[in-house]
């Protein structure tokens, strides 16, 4: 990492449609804004699916792999060697095969929360094998999380749920304030998977995450939901909202994954819909969208890409009783054959905007707040880290959420 001041980590899962089912890989890009010097490391782990989202701990020398595959595992944020690794069936059985810990907040170097279950789990690094068990999370499927500027609350948002007895929308956030130990759902008019922290205020930022539930109940093979999309200002101190920004459906804000926020733009990139929205602060309804949307020599270029995506979308609905499904994901990804951008990290000088775009297999670094593009990377394809895969197969390496240091 010697001579590249940025680090950017994202989390890899594969060549699939459905990021909750593949493999698990980390990808370090390193990065020197001067002369755009750049390098990469790849590394896939071996016995474990689904990798989600990374995290990093404060002195940024441990990484942590998220994923919906029921494990804890830990990797060395400097060579991506594998630390330690842990089942987390062993203290909780998940309600679903989609629950997993996915996110995590660290809360020293050595010590971080994370959900197991229905409950709030804090491990130690070292000693995984006996953590403590803290209060339940009170929502449906615990995911995006993250701690508030004083350190007193930890803010996250909610998953639908596909198992039995528990199936149906979220419409939640749960807010835990860590110093009366009490746990707050606070109830939405829609599902919001993720969430950003305000950097001085104990506000919080969801924005939502509309899905379509296959045969009206299926919410584990889920369409892209093609309604109105949201964006939430919530004071956690006081449990309510305090603004919102409404979407209209045409908007191209559907299916978001990171999030992150400049002194005047709260930012998060959208998979579904090929963009990235800015939505200024100052009065939560102005935006700027930056378009990713792959043009037709884009699509043409990438035939095992479009092959995979059109199969797998056949593969998890039966077109004959879910054809408003079919369209709509039509429309959400305004008529797009590939998914796209899943990682998008600001840098603290607010200088440059880094993203990863999984349906291009590219990462691409944007000067902000310009919105212009530095320069983008083609990644190398999923053959060279798995020979066994025909080279028929799908490229892609699969990017999803993200973390960047320096």
């Amino acid at each position: 990492m010697k001579g590249y001041p940025y680090a950017f980590h994202i989390a890899l899962d594969g060549n699939g449609i459905n990021g909750l089912e593949g493999m698990a890989g980390v990808c370090l890009f390193l990065f020197d804004p001067v002369g755009n010097r750049h390098a990469y490391k790849i590394v896939y782990f071996d016995g474990i699916a689904a990798g989600h989202a990374v995290s990093v701990n404060p002195s940024a020398s441990v990484g942590y792999l998220g994923n919906a595959g029921q494990h804890l595992l830990f990797y060395d944020a400097r060579t991506l060697t594998e630390i330690e690794r842990i089942s987390t069936l062993r203290f909780e059985t998940a309600r679903t095969s989609l629950q997993g810990s996915t996110h995590v907040v660290w809360l020293s170097d050595n010590e971080m929360v994370t959900p197991i279950g229905e409950h709030f789990y804090a491990f130690r690094l070292g000693d995984l094998a006996h953590p403590r068990r803290l209060v339940p999370h009170g929502v449906k499927l615990p995911h995006g999380m993250k701690l508030t500027a004083s350190g007193r609350y930890i803010v996250y948002g909610s998953m639908d749920n596909p198992a039995d007895g528990e199936a149906g929308e979220a419409r939640h956030v749960g807010i835990w304030d860590l110093r009366t130990d009490r746990v707050s759902v606070l109830p939405l008019p829609a599902t919001c998977w993720h969430v950003a922290v305000h950097p001085s205020e104990d506000l919080f930022y969801a924005v939502s995450f509309r899905v379509a539930p296959q045969d009206h109940r299926d919410y584990h093979e889920w369409g892209m939901a093609y309604l109105k999309e949201y964006a939430f200002e919530i004071d956690a101190r006081q449990q309510r909202v305090r603004r919102h920004w409404a979407a209209g459906r045409e908007i191209p804000a559907h299916i978001n994954s990171d999030m992150t926020l400049s002194d005047s733009e709260l930012i998060f990139c959208n998979g579904g819909s090929q963009s990235i929205i800015a939505i200024e602060l100052d009065n939560f309804a102005r935006f700027r969208i930056i378009d990713e949307r792959p043009d037709l020599a884009a699509h043409l270029a990438r035939p095992r890409e479009v092959a995979t995506q059109i199969y797998e979308a056949f593969a998890r609905g039966n077109f004959s009783t879910n054809s408003r499904h079919f369209l709509g994901a039509l429309r959400v990804s305004r008529f797009s054959l590939l998914d796209s951008v899943y990682a998008c990290q600001l840098s603290a000088d607010q200088s440059l905007l880094f993203t990863a775009n999984r349906g291009l297999n590219c990462i691409t670094i944007y000067d902000y707040p310009a919105g212009e593009v530095r320069i983008r990377i083609p990644m190398p394809e999923l053959q060279n880290y798995f020979p066994w895969l025909s080279p028929l197969a799908d490229p892609r390496l699969g990017f999803h959420h993200s973390v960047l240091i320096g």
